[in-house]
């Protein structure tokens, strides 16, 4: 954990360093093209060991007031701005989530943290299973969402489509990196995630499924099997 935690350090300090201009110019634009509101959105998020803790991205979204909205985005969602589209596609929006790794808050791999509001209505003893490690800037199942899940999200009831149909996807490859967490495959996931972003903005559309695709689904097997027993 420590080689892992001073790797984290570094890997975020360089990465801040060298998106800088990135970000800087994203604040811009967010400013002129998304509307009143701040730059930087302040998502409150479930962390290992259900430590809440509030995790921070670019805004993409016009800002509004209406608490009983979806904490889930679909494609075509109303709420999101042309230029934040573009953030969210190239993933832009989720650097200032740097800070939260060097807060210690997060890790570089590891499984996505959800909204409290996901937690309390979708997880399982299955599913908590992945607040064993730190949440993570990327992991098996964001790559998954990513190139897959979001086509499977209803507009009319984004969070019920999400946490019936991909949550538990995304879950099962996560848990599949809690049993195989290591240096190495962080490394490998990187570069994963690396590549699929150059490949989605170079225009391809068609991914194939994730290598840890057939544990998981051994994994969703044995919970239906344990909780149908």
């Amino acid at each position: 954990m420590i080689a892992k935690r001073v790797f984290d350090v570094c890997f975020a300090a360089l990465a801040l360093i060298i998106m800088a201009p990135v970000l800087a110019v994203a604040a811009i634009g967010i400013r002129l093209a998304g509307g009143p509101g701040p730059i930087l959105y302040r998502a409150p998020r479930v962390g290992r060991q259900t430590r809440p803790f509030t995790m921070y991205k670019l805004r993409t979204m016009r800002s509004a007031t209406d608490t009983a909205a979806s904490v889930i985005t679909a494609q075509g969602d109303p709420r999101v701005f042309p230029l934040g589209r573009l953030l969210r596609t190239a993933k832009i929006d989720e650097l200032p989530q740097l800070l939260n790794i060097l807060r210690g808050d997060m890790s570089v791999v590891g499984p996505r943290p959800e909204d409290p509001r996901m937690v309390q209505r979708f997880y399982t003893p299955f599913h908590y299973k992945s607040l064993a490690l730190p949440p993570g800037l990327t992991s098996p199942g964001s790559i998954y969402a990513y190139t897959h899940g979001e086509a499977q999200l209803d507009l009319r009831d984004p969070e019920r489509s999400y946490g019936e149909q991909l949550l538990p996807i995304k879950m099962a490859l996560d848990n599949v990196y809690v049993s195989r967490a290591s240096l190495r495959y962080d490394i490998a996931l990187i570069c994963r995630t690396g590549w699929m972003l150059g490949s989605a903005l170079l225009g391809r559309r068609a991914f194939r499924l994730p290598p840890e695709m057939p544990d998981a689904e051994r994994l969703l097997r044995d919970e239906i099997a344990r909780m149908t027993a």
